[in-house]
């Protein structure tokens, strides 16, 4: 109705509306009606809409960093046990008693050095005895290699020649007899008798010539065994002395310093316990225990770090990678060694190493603190685009190092990714994501000067950016 009258009947009969639409003097009575005040809301309506779901967007404070391309490192971290890398705990091979220690707990030692002196009196009597027995079996070999077997070979000689001559004379007279016999000037008994005595002769001359190539072939070799074994066995037995005689003289088989000594002079040595203790400090070894999951990564080789307690980080390297596990805990014993200058680490810390495991010498690094995890176990960071824009960007990782993770996909550097507020921001409905923008805030004064982080966020936008948008 409009002035209390049907708007159709109404339009019929005023003249002032044209094809269903007010003219202008009907339109200006409208709009000083009510329904012009009508209208002239619903025109303003999407204007004030628009207006209002401007100023009801919402603004979350959060701080960024960017993902940067550098290189970054896998580290295996264990707890270790010091040890020295040499280490000598020296155990008499005679007991007897200490007559006389040279060195002290402390003492620093050399390769070589007396430490200690056990009595040893029996021993050197027993050394000067068996080496009388040597030198008597010395002189025996002389006389049987010079004297003895060349004297038996020339008797054996003249024995041969005599025999020979005694040969040759029988055979003669023989020879003659036969001579004699057959022209019957004697008797047939006669020549018997001196075929008789030319046969003995004969068998002499065998058995001469015989001895003298048995002396010749092997009489003289077995004289000579003889001999040598005789000169041997008291040569051995004059080393063993002197050897007992040494054994009760204690060095050090190892540069370094004493650190046990459980005796005074005077007091029993004993074969089975050790008497005392070296250790070489230049170069330690820690021991640490890693699970098998960690330690396949490990190789020979691979650089590390020690970290003792009140003590600057010393280098290190992987030595051994045992190739069994420990079988009471099914680990494995991986040692990192290192020199010690001023022998500052002391074996039996408790240390904890750090090894380089693997190098990405140019990977996109984030923050860890960026990384969200979906039930799912995917990852996903929130990025703040140009316009300061929130974005759920999912991410595949790689390396972590500290506090710094590598991303193998889903970012590329000199992207901005939120590191504080980001769990709100996931947590939040897509399309109120959508309509929300970011405040960037600086990072607290304490971390400033913390690392490359506040570096990144000292190129993010401000607040003030952010207001302009």
């Amino acid at each position: 109705m409009l002035n209390g009258q049907p708007m159709a009947k109404q339009r019929t009969k005023d003249p002032g509306w044209t094809r269903g639409w007010p003219s202008q003097p009907a339109r200006q009575r409208i709009s000083s009606g009510p329904l012009g005040i009508i209208l002239a809301a619903m025109l303003a309506w999407p204007a004030c809409s628009s207006k209002r779901a401007a100023e009801n967007a919402p603004t979350v404070t959060v701080q960024v960093a960017a993902a940067e391309r550098t290189s970054i490192q896998r580290r295996v971290t264990a707890d270790a046990v010091l040890y020295p890398l040499r280490q000598a705990v020296i155990v008499p091979k005679i007991s007897a008693p200490v007559s006389k220690f040279y060195v002290n707990r402390g003492s620093h030692v050399h390769a070589g050095e007396l430490l200690a002196q056990l009595e040893n009196r029996d021993l050197a009597a027993s050394v000067t005895e068996n080496k009388g027995a040597y030198d008597q079996a010395q002189a025996q070999y002389d006389t049987a290699t010079k004297a003895a077997v060349p004297e038996e070979v020339h008797k054996a000689e003249l024995d041969l020649k005599a025999a020979q001559e005694v040969f040759d004379a029988q055979q003669k007279i023989y020879n003659n007899r036969q001579t004699l016999y057959k022209q019957g000037a004697i008797a047939r008994k006669d020549l018997d008798d001196s075929y008789v005595t030319y046969t003995q002769a004969q068998n002499q001359l065998a058995l001469a010539r015989q001895h003298l190539e048995g002396l010749q072939s092997f009489a003289k070799a077995d004289s000579l065994k003889v001999a040598e074994g005789q000169l041997a066995a008291a040569k051995g037995k004059y080393l063993g002395a002197q050897a007992q005689l040494g054994y009760s003289e204690i060095r050090s088989p190892i540069d370094g310093a004493v650190t046990d000594r459980p005796l005074n002079p005077g007091e029993m040595a004993s074969s089975s316990s050790p008497l005392i203790t070296v250790i070489n400090l230049s170069e330690v070894v820690a021991r640490a225990h890693i699970s098998q999951a960690e330690a396949a990564a490990l190789r020979v080789g691979n650089q590390a770090v020690i970290s003792a307690p009140g003590l600057s980080d010393v280098p290190g390297k992987v030595t051994v990678v045992s190739p069994a596990l420990d079988p009471t805990s099914t680990t494995v014993e991986v040692w990192v060694q290192a020199t010690n200058p001023g022998e500052r680490l002391k074996p039996g810390t408790s240390v904890r190493v750090s090894i380089v495991a693997e190098t990405v010498s140019d990977a996109v690094v984030i923050p860890a603190a960026a990384l969200l995890t979906a039930p799912d176990g995917g990852t996903s960071v929130i990025v703040a685009g140009a316009d300061n824009k929130p974005e759920q960007k999912s991410v595949k990782t790689g390396i972590r190092e500290g506090d710094d993770v590598q991303i193998t996909d889903g970012l590329k550097a000199g992207e901005r990714v939120v590191t504080v507020g980001a769990f709100e921001l996931a947590s939040e409905d897509p399309d109120v994501l959508a309509r929300t923008k970011l405040e960037i805030q600086a990072p607290a004064k304490s971390e400033e000067g913390s690392g490359k982080e506040s570096g990144k966020d000292s190129d993010a936008p401000s607040g003030k950016d952010s207001d302009k948008d």
